[in-house]
């Protein structure tokens, strides 16, 4: 990532086929099995290694981490970056998050097994985005997944429009 690049950019985690606008699942489990169903197409893995790790990490402790929102990660054998997805929920689920408060927007991080450091950086930064309740208002705002993703690409870019 480059210094003059937006700390609040987080395209280089994101693309637009990673952004989803009215996901509908009915709980954590299923959350994940969809998400990891995309995350497979994207990454070229598989769908049941993407689950069981967001699992392995979930008995850790919730990533859900209060207003609505969850930071789900794993890493995946055979990445060779960091990847990211942004779902926007249809109906909030029940995610155990820290706040009891159901968990409407969920942005899963996958990172490869050796990076450490890019991994810790990667949740940070979306941490910091998704702790900006302005933000946050937006992306519920948002009314299609291209809205979400111009979000998350322009930080806090204005449209020229």
């Amino acid at each position: 990532m480059t210094d003059n690049k937006s700390m609040d950019d987080l395209s280089d985690l994101l693309s637009p086929q990673a952004v989803q606008a009215a996901l509908v699942v009915p709980n954590k489990k299923a959350l994940f099995q969809q998400l990891a169903g995309v995350a497979a197409k994207l990454v070229d893995g598989e769908a049941r290694v993407i689950v069981e790790r967001l699992v392995e990490r979930e008995r850790l402790g919730s990533t859900g981490f209060g207003g609505g929102v969850a930071i789900p990660h794993g890493k995946i054998e055979g990445l060779d970056r960091v990847v990211g997805l942004f779902a926007r929920l249809a109906n909030p689920i029940d995610f155990a998050a820290i706040d009891d408060l159901p968990v409407d927007l969920v942005f899963l991080l996958l990172s490869p097994v050796d990076a450490g450091v890019e991994h810790l950086k990667a949740l940070a930064r979306v941490s910091r985005r998704m702790r900006d309740k302005a933000f946050v208002a937006k992306l519920r705002g948002a009314g299609s997944d291209d809205a979400l993703y111009a979000l998350f690409a322009a930080g806090e870019a204005r449209h020229a429009a």
